[in-house]
C-alpha cells in the first residue's frame, strides 16, 4: 500500500528553497573547452574590427549617423515611458544589488562562496576592461556631436563601448554561467541575451549612444563571460582562504582545544625557605593522568605520560625535620584562616609527614593564642601602669618596631581630661568655678 503524498510543483519549489545539508559537487561548472576558446578569439576578432571601423570613419559611422538622424524617440514616442524604466536594467547599481542579493542566498544555501566571488571577479574585469575602453577612445555622444559624419573620437567623451550594454550582458550572464544544470543554464542565456538586446536597443533609442557603441558593448561584456574559466583556479584559492579565515577565527573564539587532566601533586622543596612555604601552601603539577595519550596542540604530535613517581618516604622524613624551625617561625607569622582553608584544600600528605604537619598546626595555634593574652595583657597595663614598659615579644614571634612619640610630657589615659559633649571645651582658669556633681548636673548637655 503507498503511503507516500505525491507532491505538487509548489511543494517542490519549497522544498529547493530549503538549504542544503552540504555542499553540493561542482558537476556542471563551465571549462575553458576548445569550443569557448574558439568563441573567445571571435568574440575578440569581432571586438577589434568594431574599433577598426570607427576610428577609420568608414561606413558604420555613416550608419551611426543615419540612425541618429532617424530620431526613433520622436518615431515611436507611445514606449518612450517604458523604455526610460526599462534602461535601468543595464545600470550598474540597481542590476548589481539585485543579482547579489540572489547569489548571496544561494552561497548561503549551497555553503559556498563561489556565486558570490564570481560575480566580484566579472564586475572587477568589466570596470578595467570597459572603463579603460572608455577613457582611452574619449568618443562623444550623438547629444554631443561636433561634426556631421566625423566619428567623434578622442574628445573627452566616454561612451564607447556602452556601459549599459556591457554591465546588461555581464550582470545577467553571470547568472546562466552559474546554473547548477544544463536546462536552467540554457534558459537563463536566452533571457540574459534578450535583456542585454533590449537595453542596447534602447540606449539607441533614447539617442544616448551610437549604434556602433551597443555592438561593442555587446562584443566586451561576452569576452569578459567567455574568460571567466580562467578565474575560477583563483576563485577556488580565494574561496578556501576565505574559509580557512572564518574556521581558525570561529575554533580561536570558541576555544575548542582540549584541556590537559590537572592530578594535584605535593611539590617537593629543595631549600628551606621553600620547605616553609610548601608548609602553608599547597603546590600542584599539571601532569596527564597515568597511562593516557595526551595531545600537543603546538607540535600535533601524540605523547604517552608516564605514571608520577612517589617520593621515598625516609627522604621526606628527613627533609621535614630538618626544615622544621623554618617551619616554626614561618608558621607563627603566616597562620591565618586563609592559609587554614588552603592546607584544607590541599592533597592528603604522605605518612610519614601527617604527624609533623599536625604537631605545626598545634604549634601556631598556641603561638596565635600567645600572642592574643599577651596583646591584651599590653592593652590593660597601659591603661592602668602610665609609664610601664612596652611588654617583651613573644617567643618564636618578630620583633615589634618601636612606636614614634612626640617630645613633651605623657600622660597615661586615666590622667588625661576627657573631652566629652558633657564637659566644658574651655581651658581651665583661675577665677573659674571647681567642677563638680552639683554644677555639671546644672549645666546643658552641649557644654560651654
Amino acid at each position: 500500500m503507498r503511503t507516500e503524498r505525491n507532491l505538487t510543483r509548489l511543494d517542490r519549489v519549497f522544498a529547493r528553497l530549503d538549504r542544503e545539508p552540504e555542499r553540493p559537487a561542482l558537476r556542471d561548472m563551465p571549462s575553458m573547452s576548445r569550443h569557448r576558446v574558439a568563441l573567445f578569439a571571435a568574440t575578440l576578432a569581432f571586438y577589434l574590427a568594431i574599433v577598426w571601423l570607427v576610428v577609420t570613419t568608414s561606413w558604420l559611422v555613416r550608419l551611426d549617423w543615419q540612425v541618429m538622424f532617424f530620431r526613433p524617440y520622436q518615431q515611436w514616442p507611445e514606449v518612450h515611458a517604458f523604455l526610460d524604466y526599462y534602461v535601468v536594467l543595464g545600470q550598474r547599481g540597481p542590476t548589481a544589488v539585485m543579482v547579489a542579493a540572489w547569489l548571496g542566498w544561494r552561497s548561503w544555501r549551497q555553503h559556498t562562496l563561489r556565486p558570490l566571488l564570481t560575480l566580484g571577479a566579472s564586475l572587477l574585469l568589466l570596470n578595467l576592461t570597459v572603463g579603460a575602453a572608455k577613457i582611452g577612445m574619449g568618443r562623444l555622444g550623438p547629444h554631443y556631436a561636433t561634426t556631421i559624419g566625423s566619428n567623434e573620437m578622442w574628445l573627452g567623451g566616454d561612451i564607447f563601448p556602452s556601459g549599459h550594454t556591457a554591465n546588461a550582458v555581464v550582470t545577467w550572464g553571470i547568472l546562466a554561467y552559474l546554473a547548477s544544470t544544463p536546462r536552467a543554464r540554457r534558459w537563463l542565456s536566452a533571457l540574459s541575451a534578450v535583456t542585454s538586446l533590449g537595453v542596447g536597443l534602447t540606449t539607441v533609442y533614447l539617442g544616448t549612444h551610437w549604434l556602433s557603441d551597443v555592438l561593442l558593448g555587446w562584443a566586451a561584456g561576452l569576452l569578459i563571460l567567455l574568460a571567466l574559466p580562467w578565474c575560477e583556479p583563483l576563485i577556488a584559492r580565494s574561496e578556501a582562504w576565505i574559509l580557512a579565515l572564518r574556521d581558525r577565527l570561529r575554533d580561536g573564539r570558541t576555544g575548542t582545544a582540549p584541556a590537559p587532566v590537572v592530578v594535584p601533586l605535593r611539590a617537593r622543596p629543595t631549600s628551606a625557605s621553600s620547605l616553609g612555604e610548601a608548609a602553608t601552601g599547597a603546590a600542584a603539577e599539571t601532569i596527564t593522568a597515568p597511562h593516557e595519550t595526551a595531545a600537543v596542540p603546538d607540535a600535533g604530535v601524540l605523547r604517552t605520560a608516564a605514571p608520577p613517581q612517589e617520593a621515598a618516604p625516609d627522604r621526606d622524613a628527613v627533609l621535614a625535620r630538618e626544615a622544621a624551625p623554618a617551619r616554626e617561625a614561618t608558621a607563627v607569622r603566616e597562620a591565618t584562616p586563609v592559609q587554614e582553608a588552603t592546607a584544607a584544600r590541599k592533597p592528603t600528605p604522605a605518612p610519614a609527614q601527617e604527624a609533623t604537619a599536625a604537631r605545626e598546626a598545634g604549634a601556631a595555634r598556641e603561638a596565635a593564642a600567645r600572642e592574643t593574652r599577651a596583646g591584651q595583657e599590653t592593652a590593660t597595663a597601659r591603661d592602668t601602669a602610665p609609664h610601664r614598659e612596652p611588654a617583651a615579644p613573644v617567643r618564636g614571634s618578630a620583633a615589634r618596631p618601636p612606636a614614634y612619640l612626640a617630645p613633651g610630657p605623657h600622660h597615661g589615659r586615666s590622667e588625661r581630661t576627657p573631652v566629652t559633649p558633657a564637659g566644658s571645651r574651655r581651658p581651665p582658669h583661675a577665677d573659674r568655678a571647681p567642677r563638680s556633681a552639683a554644677t555639671s548636673a546644672a549645666r546643658p548637655l552641649t557644654g560651654g
